[in-house]
């Protein structure tokens, strides 16, 4: 199937997320991610609103059976409207050290982080919350960074209210949906609600 075949599947009528997670758990990474980057907003807006009726998404869905401080990458892509350069991002997981509540250290990597930061993360249940448990089980949250060691290949963890990343990550939670084996959607919330998109994140096999 063709990344233009999944943009259809998604809008056409009676779209169903176990198709849709058919169609991407057959193809490889890159057929995957050519499969996403096909989509615009229409399309992963309505992924989103399918991804509902998934089963939770999970821990390990972001990170594997991976040991602690072992980074995991999943590529990413947005429906902003920006050029294709713009859409694409990875967001790298680990689990931390042992010890301390249930979560996940997290950044953003890409082009323009050199610009605007790496967005530290805490990715947490939403378990608990009625509110946040209806928009995904677990939370990218950027009110939290990293409260213990991360890989030394990391960049320097500092918090999303210094510098510029204040406009792109700071007051902000990415609530997350589970789409296939190796796919997530997320959708973005900042302090003045939802906000008008979403995006997908595609993991790569383990090395």
């Amino acid at each position: 199937m063709s990344g233009a075949s999944l943009a259809s599947m998604l809008l056409a009528p009676g779209a169903s997320l176990s198709d849709v997670a058919a169609l991407l758990d057959g193809l490889d990474h890159a057929g995957r991610r050519a499969a996403v980057e096909a989509c615009g907003l229409a399309e992963l807006g309505r992924l989103y609103e399918l991804a509902a009726a998934s089963d939770p998404i999970t821990a390990a869905h972001f990170v594997g059976a991976g040991a602690p401080l072992h980074p995991t990458v999943h590529d990413g892509w947005n429906s902003l409207p920006l050029p294709a350069f713009g859409r694409r991002f990875q967001k790298v997981f680990c689990r931390p050290e042992p010890g301390g509540p249930d979560r996940i250290f997290g950044y953003n990597e890409g082009g323009a982080r050199w610009l605007i930061g790496p967005g530290y993360f805490q990715l947490v249940p939403t378990a608990g919350n009625a509110e946040f448990e209806a928009r995904g089980a677990w939370v990218v949250d950027y009110f939290k960074v990293p409260d213990g060691p991360v890989p030394a290949s990391w960049p320097w963890v500092v918090p999303n209210w210094v510098g510029p990343q204040v406009l792109v990550y700071n007051g902000t939670r990415d609530f997350m949906r589970k789409v296939s084996e190796h796919v997530s959607v997320g959708k973005p919330w900042s302090r003045l609600g939802e906000l008008p998109f979403c995006f997908v994140l595609v993991r790569r096999p383990e090395a």
